[in-house]
């Protein structure tokens, strides 16, 4: 078994008035934050919700390799219809959005119980507080890592900051930025489109680029481009200094 290393990133939000604590289930390592200790509902509904998606790979096993949108024709659980919606959205394989719809999906069934809720998944985040928050952005060894953040405001509706790297992090990218973060309504759009604009970064010339491309995408509230020490943002955001 691969031993556990310390996610430094896990400190992007402090919240000291909930309580913490971590949920692992095969790949999904969760931190949450909520107003009460619910590990055992939070486990529950990772099991769930990862039930629906690997029930639906057994049937469709290329739903988890392919690189390129997927297209649904029969009456599927909401997990996999979104994720097929994002991945058409953003232009990438379906499973590009798979940490951000499992924390969504976690997130909403914690409500109930606890009025606000963070889950956060491999650096994706799903957040529900009844203030604003900052979040701050890891980007690696860039200078700019953890010295800045995103106020985000949840207070009327949930939101969901997620972050693509190209250098930090197992997850699959083809480009080279430190950090690509996406704010959005939707976690498993953002973590999409996290995805695919980190894809078009290859250095500091292509941060314009992917801003315009991704900022035509519906549902995308904004977008922060971190590669060494260049930074490019867009949207209706507040960035500051942490």
């Amino acid at each position: 078994m691969e031993k556990y290393k310390e996610r430094t990133y896990r400190n992007l939000i402090k919240k000291n008035d909930l309580i913490k604590y971590r949920v692992v289930v095969k790949e999904t390592d969760l931190h949450v934050h909520s107003i009460i200790p619910l590990e055992d509902i939070t486990r529950e509904l990772v099991l769930e919700y990862r039930g629906y998606l690997e029930n639906y790979i057994k049937r469709y096993p290329s739903f988890a390799k392919t690189l390129v949108p997927w297209e649904i024709n029969e009456p599927v659980h909401i997990i996999v219809s979104e994720m097929s919606e994002s991945s058409k959205k953003a232009g990438v394989g379906p499973m590009a959005s798979v940490a951000g719809a499992i924390a969504e999906h976690v997130g909403y069934g914690i409500l109930p119980y606890s009025p606000q809720v963070i889950v956060e998944n491999g650096g994706d985040i799903f957040l529900k507080l009844d203030n604003p928050a900052t979040v701050g952005i890891f980007a690696g060894d860039s200078p700019l890592s953890l010295h800045i953040g995103l106020k985000i405001n949840s207070i009327n509706k949930p939101m969901a900051v997620c972050t693509s790297s190209g250098k930090v992090g197992p997850s699959l990218s083809f480009g080279k930025a430190d950090a690509v973060c996406v704010v959005s309504h939707s976690c498993s759009l953002a973590d999409s489109c996290a995805t695919a604009i980190g894809n078009m970064v290859k250095s500091k010339k292509d941060i314009d680029k992917a801003i315009r491309s991704g900022k035509n995408i519906n549902g995308i509230i904004g977008i922060v481009i971190i590669i060494d020490d260049k930074l490019g943002a867009w949207g209706d955001l507040e960035i500051v200094p942490i």
